[in-house]
């Protein structure tokens, strides 16, 4: 007996994707502050990577609440071109050149 979409939809699992929605969304915020304020490029460039890694997670989210496994092979497909996009900046950081400087003491904070 195949599973139905009704099976799926019990109140744990609307309220899971409810909340993961919610999480997504803040990460999504997060995301886009960093891309904006970053102080470097290669803090807006793993702003861009995790922009990625948020869609995929979207895409397998929609998957589940939608119950069509057609959602998932577009987030394979996205999780490739992403890959392929961190290559491409982690390359273009590379050939640019840019040192980026880390002070070492008397900062606001880290481990020591």
């Amino acid at each position: 007996m195949p599973i139905t979409i009704a099976d799926i939809h019990s109140p744990i699992i609307v309220m899971a994707i409810n909340i993961s929605s919610l999480m997504l969304l803040l990460a999504l915020v997060m995301c886009f502050l960093r891309i904006f304020f970053g102080p470097t490029l290669a803090d807006r460039v793993v702003a861009l990577d995790v922009l990625n890694i948020l869609a995929v997670a979207y895409c397998a989210l929609l998957a589940i609440a939608s119950g069509q496994p057609v959602y998932l092979d577009a987030a394979i497909a996205l999780a490739l071109v992403a890959f392929l996009v961190s290559v491409a900046f982690a390359r273009f950081i590379e050939k640019s050149g840019k040192k980026t400087v880390i002070h070492e003491g008397g900062g606001s904070g880290g481990f020591r």
